[in-house]
């Protein structure tokens, strides 16, 4: 054999060495990542406030839906009801702004592992659950025949939202406690104007 074909051979044979080597370094890519503890952590407290967005969002959006159910039984109370509906509505989309679905922390790809801290992803949608499963159907709201009855019961549910997003602000991250305090005082005043209010 010539000196450059034994040259040759050489240069070959370490590639091919370089090359085992490497694949025995570093993972192939699509192979799975097991997430970190703090990965973990970060998707279980996204998770959490994700649950809660959903369920504030919830209770606003049930709320919404009674004031669009008693408009349309009553038709004659839309100057009254118009001002605090368009509220609610408001308070519903602020409510669900931070995202209430929560992408899991698990199983990602060697390409993404290039940045292992980052949080797990949060969505803007409602019509699930935090756990991933659709959401049950809301019953039809019914509404009082006699427009007063219909205003008590609308300043029932406010009332009862008030007390859900004043419950809630124990396990509400701060910026979020905030908003639902802002929120529940809102739904105080409404019931207010909806019952006392409207005698004075």
């Amino acid at each position: 054999m010539t000196t450059t074909g034994r040259r040759a051979l050489l240069v070959a044979g370490a590639a091919a060495g370089a090359t085992a080597l490497a694949g025995c370094t570093s993972s192939p890519g699509g192979q799975a990542r097991r997430p970190s503890a703090t990965e973990r952590e970060a998707e279980r407290v996204a998770r959490a406030e994700a649950a809660l967005r959903l369920r504030s969002v919830t209770a606003a959006r049930g709320l919404l839906e009674r004031y669009d159910a008693t408009l349309a039984a009553h038709p004659a109370l839309a100057s009254r009801l118009t001002p605090l509906r368009r509220a609610v509505a408001a308070h519903a989309k602020a409510l669900g702004e931070g995202g209430t679905t929560v992408e899991p922390a698990t199983a990602t790809t060697s390409a993404a592992s290039a940045s292992p801290s980052a949080a797990p992803s949060v969505h803007p949608s409602a019509s699930v659950s935090a756990s991933g499963k659709p959401a049950a159907p809301a019953a039809p709201v019914r509404v009082a025949a006699d427009p007063r009855a219909a205003l008590r019961e609308l300043a029932a549910a406010e009332r009862g939202a008030s007390d859900g997003h004043t419950a809630a602000l124990l396990a509400a991250p701060p910026e979020y406690a905030r908003l639902l305090a802002s929120v529940a005082a809102a739904c105080a005043a409404h019931a207010y104007l909806l019952t006392e209010g409207a005698r004075a």
